[in-house]
């Protein structure tokens, strides 16, 4: 995207076959969208929370496109727009590029999005440069993976050090990816696009985030099981609303053969699940992604090895067409 910045690519590149061999290793991290790579510690506090939502979203909009690709080329051309240099906030750099994610003026006239919806297509404006790059990459085939994915982001900035270096920050940021398929790998893909997402008491459920009850009257996000019920519905299951009746939602699972997107649930009596009070949706890798309470966010936490939650772990269930809700 910026032919000028190849000047010292001769110089500083890494041999195209050791660039693609590191991809193929990294490849787990950075190839399969938002479902792969949840944002690491580091994602989420070197990132902004507006702009780690716009690469979100915006991956989206490219099949097989990792939000961590985009986030890395954001935190390269201007730390998330926070660098000072020239062509970030205003003007151009010395190539010519401008905004977050470095445009140049002909490359924006055929690849700028209106990203925020306000009418106005302004590589300035993050979402509009986010979704622009997404737009980009996807036409160069990134959505492919592997050696397209490679070729895509050498065409935006025309250096094999510029794609080591892509690859190595997208590796940061995300996740290794938990093996899952089928339809929990679909509710764990539906959960994750939430991240970051209030809990709201009440809030949530088949139709994504929405306003709660109670405590949760003036927030918009999840609770537990709104959750739950709105991941397992994308995976096109029907779960009922409440924590304790998605107990009897599917077979239950012995902990030893967990899989991704299983239930996981906790009760203030372990031997009677009436008292059950909190279900997440199992990661991998000894995590859950779940709404924890009021004040906090849809998150990825520890379950393994938790006291507090080892201690009222209760069950797993696998959800199942067989015992969807009417």
């Amino acid at each position: 995207m910026k032919a000028a910045a190849t000047i010292c690519a001769a110089v500083l590149a890494l041999p195209l076959a050791l660039v693609l061999l590191l991809a193929g290793q990294q490849d787990q991290a950075i190839s399969a969208g938002p479902a792969a790579g949840a944002p690491t510690r580091l994602a989420r506090t070197d990132i902004p929370p507006a702009y780690l939502r716009w690469y979100l979203d915006a991956a989206l909009t490219c099949p097989g496109l990792g939000w961590n690709i985009l986030a890395a080329i954001g935190k390269i051309e201007s730390d998330h727009g926070r660098s000072t240099a020239p062509g970030v906030k205003t003007g151009e750099n010395s190539a010519g590029a401008a905004g977050p994610m470095q445009f140049l003026a002909g490359t924006w006239a055929t690849y700028g999005v209106d990203g925020d919806h306000d009418g106005h297509t302004d590589r300035y404006n993050p979402a509009d440069a986010i979704y622009g790059a997404a737009r980009y990459l996807c036409a160069k085939h990134a959505g492919q993976g592997g050696r397209h994915l490679y070729q895509a982001i050498w065409q935006y900035n025309h250096a094999d050090w510029y794609v080591h270096k892509v690859l190595t920050q997208a590796a940061a940021y995300a996740t290794p990816t938990p093996a899952a398929s089928g339809r929990g790998a679909i509710a764990v893909r539906a959960a994750l696009y939430w991240l970051g997402t209030p809990y709201s008491w009440g809030g949530g459920g088949p139709a994504g985030p929405s306003y709660g009850t109670a405590q949760g009257a003036g927030t918009k996000g999840f609770d537990c099981s709104g959750l739950t019920q709105y991941a397992w519905a994308k995976a096109g299951i029907q779960l009922p609303r409440i924590a304790a009746a998605q107990y009897t939602a599917g077979p239950h699972i012995p902990r030893t053969q967990l899989r991704p997107g299983d239930l996981l649930f906790f009760a203030t009596n372990t031997r009677n699940p009436a008292t059950i009070h909190h279900v997440g949706l199992y990661y991998g890798h000894g995590q859950m992604i779940h709404a924890p309470q009021t004040g906090d966010i849809v998150r990825i936490s520890q379950f393994t090895g938790n006291p507090y939650r080892e201690h009222q772990y209760i069950g797993a269930t696998r959800p199942s067409t067989s015992h969807s809700a009417a």
